[in-house]
This record gives structure tokens, C-alpha cells and sequence, in this order.
């Protein structure tokens, strides 16, 4: 017995009265698809269903953002496109830099949006995609320690301190210094820079082959909640050149520890983060004291 005829020895209901006996299978079963036919047709008023397509574009990106976390592929949609963070991309990611372009990538706490942090339009950009105000500062982000001397004062800080904290999900404050080579426009009025150099190979291989330092900001619009997914900033894909997906970032939404260390001798939590007590304790085994501390 096949799967037709089954359903209708169960479906008992279904069958109409007025139809004719036959010994051919064949006459049967296309007299059971037809009254099945119909019943589905009565049960759906003949009618074909209203689709929302704003919907369901905005399911399919959802599901394809859930489902390029476990792919290596790169993906090409109306909303952007997305790359696999891998060091095979690093290269295509330095040339959108160079262009003046904004791109979003993980870092070992949050996906950021980045550019070049010495293009007055990549920085303006960033702004623009955020619905940031120019006062709010940016942080750079470089590829490895002794670049930071590049873009900041470090000479005040204990020898091996930096080399020790980084890199890591720490932000360090420090003095711009005359000789920074950064845009005047990134973070205008300040005499201080936030500086990361995150314990994330693909982000640092973009700063290393740029040769400067990455402006460098969380991915989602002033003032909502952080991104750990690409599906977190899918709104905003179709205004950075390149989306990097380096899946479901384990570090929660508390981003970044944010030290200030322009002061001799001193440290400042500015923001807690995600490794606040970590960061302290190598802090004090350098002698740093809080400020604020009573001596």
C-alpha cells in the first residue's frame, strides 16, 4: 500500500460519496488527490497566502547571519557583505581602509567598526554610521605593542607593564603626545587617546598591513546594546565595505577594561569591562597605585 492510499484508508471522511467504484488503482488514487486536493483548498478558502516581504527579508538575514557563524563562506546580500574573519581576508580588508571605507569586525571582546584613524573621512564616517556625536571619543586600535609609542606617551610607565597587559580586552588611556601621527579630528579637545591592541590575530593583521592604527568603536548605533554577533548590527551591514564574521563572541557585552594611565605612577578604572580584576592586580605588581588612594 503506498503513502496515498494509506492516508485515505485513515482518512475515512475525506472520501466522497458520489465517486465511482474501480478496480484500478490509478482511478483511485487520482479520485482521493482530487477530493484531498479540494478539502485543502475549502479549508483555505481558495485563496493564496498574503506575504509580508518586509518580513521576510528580515528572517532570511537572520538566518543567514545565525547560519554564516558556522560557515567559512563569504556571502554577498542586499544588506552586505560578509567575510569569514580569517587572515585570507586581511589584505581585502586593508585595501577598503585605504579607500577611506568603514569595516565591522570582532575583536577579543566586541565586533567594532573600523578605519583608518589618520583619514579625516574614514573617521566623519564612523560617526556617521553610529549617530555619534564628534565629542565621544574613539579608541585606536594597533597591531602590536611598540606601535603604540607611534600615537602615545608610554615612556612614564614602568619597563614590561605594557608587554604584560597586552595584548587583551584592556583599553589604556594615555597622553596623545606632540609627535602622534593620528587625524587632529579624532577626538578634537583631547589630549588623550584609547589605545587596544586586542588579543585578536585578524584585527591585528589588518592594523600591521594598513602600517597605522585603526579608529576603532563598537558596532551598533549610539547608546543600544553592544554587539557579540553579526546579527546584532545587521542593520547597519550595508554601510561598512566589508562585514568580518568571526561567529558568537564569548565575552559577554561588558567590552573592554578601560584603564587611565596618563598620570605618573597612577592607574584610573574608567569603565570596568570584562577584565577589571585582572587588570588591577598586574597594575599593583607594578607599584601603580589608584588614584585617589591615600599614600
Amino acid at each position: 500500500m503506498n503513502i496515498p492510499t494509506r492516508i485515505a484508508a485513515r482518512l475515512p471522511l475525506l472520501a466522497s460519496p458520489s465517486l465511482p467504484s474501480s478496480s484500478s488503482s490509478a482511478l483511485t488514487l487520482h479520485s482521493f488527490s482530487s477530493v484531498f486536493s479540494h478539502h485543502r483548498l475549502r479549508r483555505l478558502g481558495n485563496l493564496a497566502p498574503t506575504v509580508n516581504t518586509s518580513r521576510l527579508k528580515r528572517c532570511v538575514a537572520k538566518k543567514m547571519a545565525w547560519s554564516l557563524e558556522k560557515s567559512d563562506a563569504g556571502v554577498e546580500t542586499h544588506l552586505g557583505v560578509v567575510r569569514p574573519a580569517t587572515e585570507a581576508h586581511a589584505e581585502e580588508a586593508v585595501g577598503a581602509l585605504r579607500a577611506g571605507k568603514v569595516i565591522a569586525v570582532p575583536t577579543d571582546t566586541l565586533y567594532g567598526f573600523a578605519s583608518d584613524a589618520c583619514s579625516l573621512e574614514a573617521v566623519n564616517r564612523i560617526y556617521e554610521i553610529k549617530g555619534r556625536k564628534h565629542t565621544s571619543p574613539l579608541a585606536i586600535c594597533v597591531g602590536d605593542v611598540p606601535d603604540i609609542e607611534r600615537f602615545a606617551v608610554t615612556d612614564h610607565l614602568p619597563h614590561g607593564l605594557l608587554d604584560v597587559l597586552l595584548p587583551g580586552p584592556v583599553t589604556l588611556v594615555l597622553s596623545r603626545g606632540e609627535s602622534s601621527i593620528l587625524e587632529k579630528s579624532l577626538n578634537p579637545g583631547l589630549h588623550s587617546i584609547g589605545v587596544r591592541v586586542p588579543d585578536c590575530n585578524f584585527i591585528r593583521d589588518i592594523a600591521r598591513g594598513l602600517g597605522s592604527a585603526l579608529a576603532l568603536t563598537s558596532a551598533n548605533l549610539s547608546g543600544q546594546p553592544s554587539s557579540v554577533s553579526i546579527k546584532d548590527f545587521e542593520n547597519l551591514w550595508e554601510h561598512c565595505a566589508y562585514v568580518y564574521n568571526g561567529g558568537v563572541l564569548p565575552s559577554g557585552r561588558a567590552g573592554s577594561t578601560v584603564v587611565d594611565l596618563t598620570r605618573i605612577d597612577k592607574y584610573k578604572i574608567l569603565r570596568p569591562g570584562s577584565a577589571r580584576d585582572e587588570t588591577v592586580a598586574i597594575l599593583e605588581r607594578y607599584s601603580l597605585e589608584e588614584e585617589g588612594t591615600a599614600t
